[in-house]
């Protein structure tokens, strides 16, 4: 319904520019002042506003891009006001409340068309995604920060944790290890123990036997020196009573006669 008149007016102004363009110069000229780029020709110009009504009414009547449509139309309509309804200008009394009516209207039209490009359909707009969107990322960044933090200190726990076991680990390693040394010394000590009291077991066994096979020796030498010296004897004993006998016997043979 906003969006009928528009379509009227723009396409009537389309195909008959003429009929506006003679009201239109008083603020079509100050316009080309400030505005280099606009077209000489106000006609082209008046043309030019009616397509963009006939267009954006249209599109607004259909709802495709509501808000642009509304906005684009909402352009249009200021020019367009201030050109034919300047009910201050006008010195008759019917005439300018005449005007001042149809500049009521389209100031109407104007507010409806800011709202039609304000309205969101119930969506956000897109100044509260920017901000509710740069607030998002604040908080996602500041959540990053935390869970960063809150990571490092659990890093800088686990660490300190696997460090202290470690720790204890290397600890009960070196410990295990001074056992085992002092238990290899130990061993050594009593094998060192027994060798010295096996040698010494030893070496007095030697001796003692030593001291036993002297005595043997001795006492068989003993023995042999009487042994030999009693045989001696005997033999002196007996080689003396032969030699007697021999001088017996040799006395009587030289008593014997001869022949």
């Amino acid at each position: 319904m906003l969006a009928s008149i528009f379509i009227v007016q723009g396409y009537d102004t389309l195909r008959q520019p003429e009929k506006v363009a003679p009201r239109a110069d008083k603020v079509v000229g100050p316009l080309k002042e400030r505005v280099s780029a606009l077209p000489d020709d106000t006609e082209q110009l008046v043309r030019i506003n009616g397509a963009v009504q006939l267009v954006a009414g249209s599109l607004l009547a259909i709802g495709r891009w509501p808000r642009l449509s509304a906005l684009a139309l909402a352009a249009t309509l200021v020019p367009t006001t201030l050109a034919g309804h300047p009910y201050w200008e006008t010195k008759d009394e019917k005439e300018r409340a005449q005007q001042r009516i149809h500049f009521l209207k389209n100031l109407a039209m104007l507010g409806g068309l800011l709202i039609a490009a304000a309205d969101t359909e119930g969506n956000p707009s897109l100044a509260w995604r920017s901000r509710h969107a740069v607030q998002a990322a604040r908080h996602d960044v500041s959540l990053a920060t935390q869970t960063a933090k809150a990571s490092g200190k659990a890093g800088v726990a686990v660490g300190a944790t696997l460090g202290k076991a470690q720790g204890t680990a290397d600890l009960a390693q070196a410990k295990a290890d001074l056992a085992l040394a002092r238990a290899a010394r130990i061993r050594a000590e009593r094998t060192g123990e027994v060798r010295a009291k096996a040698g010494r077991a030893a070496h007095k066994a030697s001796i003692k036997a030593a001291k036993t096979a002297g005595k043997a020796s001795a006492k068989a030498a003993k023995a042999a020196t009487k042994a030999s010296v009693k045989a001696s004897k005997t033999t002196g004993k007996v080689g003396l009573q032969a030699g007697r006998t021999q001088a017996k016997a040799a006395q009587l043979a030289s008593r014997l006669p001869v022949g």
